[in-house]
């Protein structure tokens, strides 16, 4: 069969669903790498969990489809990314789908013409989603590979050649993006989101080759003391279970062994190393649960296994969720508010100041445009404000607020302060226009500071960063690698203007002990008692505080 693929100067709609599958295969494979490419060395390298969701929710409209018509299944690609697009990456990757089937309207194949047209306007229509188009991005991947599609066509009527030639273009382009964007350079790293589009479009090509989809060619280890077990993570469809072993092996591990036969049994794999010891980290489904353990045991010595359920155990805290917010009814004709959060603690201030509903979301677990859609559907008004809270989350509320028929306005607002201090000025029964700006005001007259700790060693804007050291963000800028969390908060607290400011509020994420958030308050306080200080539990994960400066 792939050999006759090789051949084929068109496609149809039961081809194209295929070359999506293995477009979406071969990413998942690679999704590790493409998340390790994050600009700063914060925990929150998710663009290629993002692309990932968003390509598979595009798949499942299309699973079992046996429709024909390239047209009619390139428009079932671009609904469910639209509907599963989660993080900018995403939004960005469902308008490449957007245009790229509005291409192909009334086609019953796609010739290689045609491709290149879609190209064209997958291009176009991305442009276009973004109100401040930047060079070097997953933008700039998509205008290569556009141009590289109008040479190719008069030199080959062949579609592997054709891809072959794509592909080694979306390569040269994203090897290029840190000369266009001046922060890739400095980090050392590529784009993460063209490197993601250029895994979908070389899996296409693998698929007509009949090479393996499953073998990546980068093999990330990284330090144990960076991977955290047990966090709530995005479930992909058939991963019930995630397993993970810490094991000393009785001999030099063989990475590219180890990897492979590892994905034979599940997906999201990622291995830690430390002092001699190995933790494999693998989502699996439930009959191959147990499977990874059996094989770590057959490599050394085994020292610790931990296994969750992750279906039931996002079932149990999406339960627990809903039953204990007490959110605000809203009635007909009122202003409702949408809020974004990463913890339970901070969705309950949310609740307590008149949320309407909350959608659970925020670093390394961006909520999905359709996440966002069903949050205010179902309420009894037309007026919604989304506050995303986050940079990362901005453009799926958008795409929520282009998806209904209601009267949407989407903050924003990039920070949780900057959400909690909006919520303060709104007013149910107002203006939504009038609300609006007032919040909009209210989102600059708080500074944000934010604590996590380092995923590697890298040099950024002059600040040295040590990896595993804390790093201090202040207003989403990074001001300072310290060896504790203590002395990064300090480092925040120097960049206030203190003649300015009279309030600090900090929230306590879920990867700092309460003794150690009291002994910290304890020092800020006796080094700033002109401050107002007030503390809560935020309850995010791997942002150990969150501090709101009024």
């Amino acid at each position: 069969m792939n050999q006759e693929l090789k051949t084929f100067k068109s496609v149809d709609g039961q081809l194209f669903k295929l070359l999506i599958e293995a477009g979406l295969n071969w990413l998942r494979t690679n999704q590790q790498l493409v998340n390790s490419l994050n600009v700063f060395p914060v925990p929150d390298g998710d663009t290629g969990t993002n692309m990932l969701l968003t390509m598979q929710a595009a798949y499942n409209e299309i699973q079992n489809s046996g429709e024909n018509k390239i047209s009619k299944i390139a428009h079932s690609v671009a609904q469910g990314a639209l509907m599963g697009a989660r993080g900018n990456s995403g939004v960005i990757l469902s308008q490449i789908w957007r245009g790229f089937s509005r291409a192909l309207d009334n086609h019953d194949v796609m010739n290689l013409s045609d491709f290149s047209k879609a190209l064209i306007e997958a291009k176009n229509t991305a442009y276009k989603g973004v109100v401040r188009p930047v060079e070097g991005t997953i933008l700039t991947v998509a205008k290569d590979i556009s141009i590289a599609s109008e040479e190719i066509i008069s030199k080959t009527d062949d579609l592997e050649e054709f891809l072959d030639f794509i592909v080694k273009e979306a390569d040269k382009s994203v090897q290029n993006t840190p000369e266009l964007l001046p922060i890739l350079k400095q980090a050392g790293v590529v784009d993460s989101g063209g490197k993601g589009l250029f895994f979908i479009l070389e899996g296409f090509l693998k698929f007509l080759r009949g090479e393996s989809l499953e073998a990546s060619t980068a093999k990330l280890v990284q330090p144990i003391a960076l991977m955290n077990g047990g966090d709530m993570e995005e479930i992909e469809p058939g991963q019930d279970f995630e397993v993970i072993v810490d094991f000393r092996p009785s001999d030099p591990l063989n990475l590219d062994i180890f990897y492979s036969d590892l994905t034979e049994m599940g997906t999201s794999i990622q291995v830690g190393e430390g002092d001699g010891m190995y933790r494999m980290h693998i989502h699996v489904p439930t009959e191959n649960r147990y499977l990874p353990i059996d094989y770590t045991m057959k490599l050394g010595t085994i020292t610790k296994v931990y296994m969750e359920n992750l279906i039931d155990q996002m079932e149990q805290k999406e339960s627990s969720q809903q039953k204990q917010l007490d959110l605000i009814p809203v009635e007909p004709d009122q202003v409702a508010v949408v809020a974004v959060s990463p913890g339970f603690g901070l969705s309950q201030i949310f609740a307590s100041l008149g949320a309407a509903a909350i959608v659970q979301g925020g670093q390394t677990m961006n909520p999905s445009t359709e996440e966002i859609l069903h949050s205010f559907e179902n309420l009894p008004t037309d007026k919604v404000i989304i506050l995303p809270n986050n940079k990362n989350i901005f453009l799926a509320a958008k795409s929520a607020k282009e998806a209904t028929v209601k009267q949407v306005e989407v903050l924003p607002c990039k920070t949780i302060p900057q959400g909690l201090s909006a919520m303060l000025r709104l007013d149910p029964f107002g203006d939504i226009d009038e609300i609006f700006e007032e919040m909009n005001e209210a989102i600059i007259e708080v500074d944000t500071g934010e604590i996590t700790v380092a995923t590697r060693s890298v040099e950024i804007n002059g600040v040295n960063v040590q990896e595993g050291e804390a790093i201090a963000l202040f207003n989403s800028e990074l001001i300072a690698s310290s060896p504790s969390i203590e002395s990064a908060c300090f480092e925040i607290l120097k960049r206030v203007d203190l003649d300015e400011r009279e309030r600090l509020t900090l929230f306590y994420g879920s990867d700092i002990s309460k003794q150690d958030v009291n002994l910290i308050i304890d020092h800020i306080r006796e080094k700033f008692p002109q401050f107002e200080i007030e503390i809560h539990e935020g309850g995010q994960p791997h942002y150990q505080f969150i501090i709101s400066i009024e």
